[in-house]
Order: structure tokens, then sequence, then C-alpha cells
């Protein structure tokens, strides 16, 4: 197993734990993981108590990263995100911040409400965000962040603000769980964690990013230039940052994929580059059939949601029968079999006896014989 491979199975541990309980938060969890290799930053639109915050907390104990959170206000002041003024210093006339604990010394950060920041936070934001470098009187240093979550019930209207959240590459958009998982979210939400989580390292993330920047992406690049004319020729505008960065997103999935070298099957995260949930609902079609390759083992849900392909909902289907399959994770055996159940017949209502994947086809016998069982 190559050190790439190695370093995304930890992942892999990691995000299977941290969405345990999670009801349809699958795709933030696996963003989070997508963001932080790309060196690129989340947003998340939605409303209170959707588990935004719990899904982050979550892989930063799995990656056992020096974390900050923070809930913005309108009266926050920045000693509240960054640290205070050092006292003894100021006596000398020296303007420095005691950083120890704050946002300049996270290397995961969650800021919920994050518009509602003064402009003096945001400013300061802003160098930090985009440089990873804090600079505040006569302080200046280097910032370990790999990832910010920033979160918000909705998009800013004002232009400043916009400018702003388009330092957030990647966005998703979220809502309340659905009315027909409701019974799955009341059983998850009282259950307890079940043994030891998994655990990776910061360090895992900095060997896929290196991989990422060191990827060859002369493949994906035509493909890549074709949906952005496809999306402007639907009315979707990307501004040239965004298009640049969006390479980074693809060789990020690639390597978490445990592949070095980015195809066809990684063009996939675009779409979450796309900053309005409207234009993403349009992307999603204008881009069906370029996207119909996407395929991501460790990013399954975010790939198939993205691309609505095929072949990423198998995978995502794979992996859910598996952990199925490996043990039941707390449920009781009635409960156990329906899952089971309903994955094949989820398998049996996408895929044709004659285009369903071999994996998946094994997958189903599996599940089959266990249920013939009474």
């Amino acid at each position: 197993m190559s050190g790439i491979e190695a370093c995304s199975e930890r992942i892999r541990g990691v995000l299977e734990d941290a969405r345990r309980g999670l009801i349809e938060r699958d795709a933030l969890v696996e963003l989070i993981a997508l963001a932080a290799v790309a060196g690129e930053h989340l947003l998340v639109i939605g409303p209170p108590g959707t588990a935004k915050s719990e899904a982050v907390r979550r892989i930063a104990r799995g990656l056992e990263a020096t974390y900050f959170e923070y809930l913005l206000g309108r009266f926050t002041e920045p000693s509240e995100i960054f640290g205070p003024v050092d006292l003894r210093k100021l006596r000398e006339g020296i303007v420095e911040t005691e950083t120890r604990g704050m946002l300049p010394e996270a290397q995961i950060a969650f800021l919920d409400e994050i518009f509602l920041g003064s402009t003096a936070i945001l400013n300061t934001l802003l160098a930090l965000l985009n440089e990873r470098v804090f600079r505040r009187g006569h302080t200046s240093l280097r910032c370990p962040l790999r990832v910010c979550i920033g979160a918000s019930n909705a998009l800013p209207e004002g232009d400043a603000l916009a400018a702003f959240a388009d330092r957030f590459l990647l966005r998703i958009f979220v809502e309340p769980v659905s009315d027909t998982l409701l019974e799955d979210l009341l059983e998850r939400g009282w259950s307890r964690g079940q043994g030891e989580p998994r655990k990776a390292r910061v360090e895992d993330l900095d060997v896929l990013a290196k991989a990422a920047q060191n990827a060859d992406l002369s493949l994906v690049r035509r493909g890549l230039a074709e949906a952005i004319r496809l999306l402007l020729k639907a009315g979707i505008l990307l501004s040239d940052r965004r298009v640049v960065k969006v390479q980074q997103l693809v060789a990020a999935a690639a390597v978490l994929d445990g592949r070095p070298t980015p195809g066809e099957a990684d063009l996939w995260p675009l779409v979450y580059a796309i900053p309005t949930a409207a234009a993403q609902g349009t992307a999603r079609e204008v881009l069906r059939d370029l996207l119909g390759a996407s395929r991501n083992r460790l990013l399954s849900v975010a790939s198939e949601e993205a691309s609505q392909g095929p072949l990423a909902r198998a995978a995502r289907l794979l992996r859910t029968g598996q952990e199925l399959l490996a043990g039941r994770g707390g449920l009781d055996e009635r409960t156990w079999r329906l899952r089971l159940e309903g994955v094949a017949r989820e398998i049996d209502a996408g895929f044709s006896v004659t285009r369903i994947p071999p994996e998946l086809a094994s997958l189903r016998e599996q599940i089959v014989g266990i249920l013939r069982v009474e």
C-alpha cells in the first residue's frame, strides 16, 4: 500500500466514525476532508440545529487536531477570536496579541454566523484565510490552519460581505432532516457511540495535500474547460479565481480516493464551487452527462450528490452495505435486516442485471443470502 493509500485509509476511518449517527450529513463530513486536503475553506449554509458544528468537531477529534470554535455576533470583539493584547508588552509600547488557544493557533476552525463579524474581525480573517498569516499590531505569525468552516443561515446580500464569502471556495447547503428519516434521527440521536473512534493525524492531510499539489492535471483540463463552457451557456458565471482553484479540489478528490493522478471521475467537486443553491441545482442538470463517470470510494455521497451519476451511487451503496455487513453498530436484529433490505432494494432499483458493477453484485448476493435466513 502506497503512502497516499495508507493516509487515505486512515482518513476513511475518521470520516466513517464522524458521520455515524448524523442523518443526511455525509456530504458535509466528506467536504470538510476535501477542503482540508485542497487547502481551501468551506461555507455551510443552513438553519441552526442541523449538526454543522458537530460534524466539524468529530473530524477535528478524529484527526487529533488543534480546534477552535466560536459563535460570532454583532458585538463580538476581535480579542474573542484572535486573542487579547498582551498587557505587559503594551506597557512597553508594543502591541502584541496572546494567541494561545485562539484561532491563529488552530488547525481546524468552525465559525458560526460568520457574516455577523465586525469589519475589524472580517478584515483580519481575510488575511488569515488567504495567506495563513495573522497580523495585528506588532504580531505577525504563520498559522497552522488547514481548513476553516464558516456557517450561516443564508448567504450575504451586500457586496462587501459577498466579497468575503467568495474566499470560501466550497459551498454546501443543508436542510433539517426530512420527514421520512425522523425515526432514524431520534434513534441515532439517543444511542451512544460504539467503541473507541478511529484516529488519523493532521500529518495525513499534509501528505495528501502535497500529493494533490504535485498531481498531473493534464488528463482533466479539457473536461474541466468543457464543464465551464456548459455552465456559461446556462448563465452560471464563475470568477477566474474560482475556475483556477477548482483544479485543487479535483486533485484533492483523486488523492483522497488513493489515486495520485486525477481523471474524468474527479470533475464533480466543480459543483460545490458554484456559489448558490439554485445555480448548483442547475449545474447538476447541465453537467449530468459530463459527470456521469464520477466516483469516489472515500467521498461517495458528495460525489453522488454532485454528479447524480451511477458510478458514484454504486460506490455509496457499496460502502453502506459493507458497513452494515461488518457490524450492526448497536442496531437490533430487525432494524439491521431492514436496512440491509433497503440497500438491496436500492441496488435493484438503480442497476439492471447487465449493468450492475461486479462488486455491487457480490454485495447484493451476500445481503440476499442473509435475508433468506430467518
